[in-house]
């Protein structure tokens, strides 16, 4: 266990300290559970030094000790996925896997999702 803090309060130092774990850990598949408000930030960090592990990072949109929280099943998922990705930083949640910078946290639908293209109205189709 590297930290217990609320992601809102999670900091550069906090994040230093959890990619000193991961850059000097044996291990080339990697689980992170981070709480989902600053999930990105710790996940950009972690992109720019860690091209030859895979490192899935997971939370919940409901907290754990809530009924129905989604943390479990997150968790579950980032399990399974880490084994199947290939070396980089990813986003698990909702059952979706995503790249961290191509997943954003959508707040009004509690989910991430990737963001819609925009659509190029001068091309037939």
């Amino acid at each position: 266990m590297n930290q217990l803090v609320d992601s809102l309060h999670m900091d550069e130092p906090g994040r230093e300290r959890i990619l000193e774990v991961v850059v000097s850990s044996p291990e080339e598949m990697i689980v992170i559970t981070h709480g989902t408000d600053t999930m990105q930030h710790t996940a950009r960090k972690l992109a720019t030094a860690c091209s030859t592990k895979t490192v899935v990072l997971t939370g919940a949109m409901v907290p754990y000790s809530v009924t129905g929280s989604d943390a479990v099943f997150n968790l579950g998922c980032a399990v399974a996925a880490v084994q199947l990705l290939v070396p980089g930083v990813y986003i698990c949640m909702n059952g979706r896997v995503g790249r961290w910078d191509r997943l954003t946290k959508n707040r009004e639908r509690g989910v991430f999702e990737e963001p819609l293209a925009a659509v190029d109205e001068s091309t037939p189709g």
